[in-house]
């Protein structure tokens, strides 16, 4: 989860920036909490108060939740469609196939005892919203990601799943920087912030691989960063200096369920 929410904060300068080069300092005073960040804080809620096997109980926490912690932070960038949803008390889910379930997701991956639960659990906190076949399928992909490298597998081993149940992944960053553009697709973001993991040296390399791509900075590197925080874990000054954009009420809904969430 704080991989997600480092990863938007340090991309958020640069979601409609064209910054191809991954020389850039990683926090400037300009950085700050997007939407990413606000609802990966509500799926992790959501995982922590909920009884992991309901899907009812389970979807119900986090329509809830993402509107409540939401609604407090409306500036944050939500997209058109889920803004008129998180408003709407009785808003259904509006067949979206863009990122933002894949941005979101990685609490799940914390929170399920094993990868098919991962999968699910994408699946259902996919649904309340981005109900399309590609946005379900890009929040799995990502959850099964963390889920992954969180349990000791080699990127070698994530790469050949995702290839197998997800996406084709035979690209570099390389080949595909110079053209690549801003994309809100799960299917032509999702693949590529999972390469900018597969292709770091370690945490913050994977953050300045999503930048420099050029595209949705904020959701690129939160996607790459849920991962590489699976597989590298974080260090230490990244955390401390990254936590320091979050007020005080976002602080709170972090530090009273991330202890559940990573033990």
């Amino acid at each position: 989860m704080l991989g997600a929410i480092i990863g938007d904060i340090v991309g958020s300068v640069y979601e409609f920036d064209s910054h191809k080069m991954k020389e850039f300092p990683l926090f400037v005073p300009e950085c700050r909490p997007t939407d990413d960040s606000i609802l990966t804080i509500a799926v992790g809620c959501a995982c922590v108060m909920s009884e992991l096997g309901d899907e009812k109980e389970f979807k119900s926490n986090l329509a809830r939740l993402m509107r409540e912690i939401g609604r407090q932070y409306s500036d944050a960038g939500f997209g058109k469609g889920f803004y008129c949803w998180m408003m709407d008390d009785n808003g259904e889910a509006y067949g979206s196939s863009t990122n933002g379930s894949a941005m979101r997701v990685s609490p799940v991956a914390w929170a399920a005892g094993t990868l098919e639960e991962a999968e699910r659990l994408a699946k259902w906190s996919a649904e309340i919203t981005h109900n399309h076949p590609d946005g379900i399928k890009g929040a799995q992909a990502v959850a099964a990601s963390v889920f992954m490298a969180r349990s000791g597998k080699t990127k070698e081993e994530i790469r050949n799943y995702v290839e197998e149940k997800y996406y084709d992944l035979d690209f570099t960053l390389d080949e595909i920087r110079p053209s690549y553009k801003h994309e809100m697709s799960c299917n032509r973001s999702v693949p590529q912030a999972i390469v900018c993991f597969l292709e770091a040296q370690d945490f913050e390399d994977a953050l300045r691989n999503a930048v420099s791509l050029g595209g949705d900075g904020d959701t690129l590197a939160a996607i790459a960063g849920s991962i590489a925080e699976a597989y590298y874990g974080i260090p230490d000054d990244i955390q401390e200096e990254a936590l320091e954009y979050l007020d005080d009420g976002l602080k709170d809904y972090y530090y009273e369920y991330s202890g559940e969430l990573y033990t």
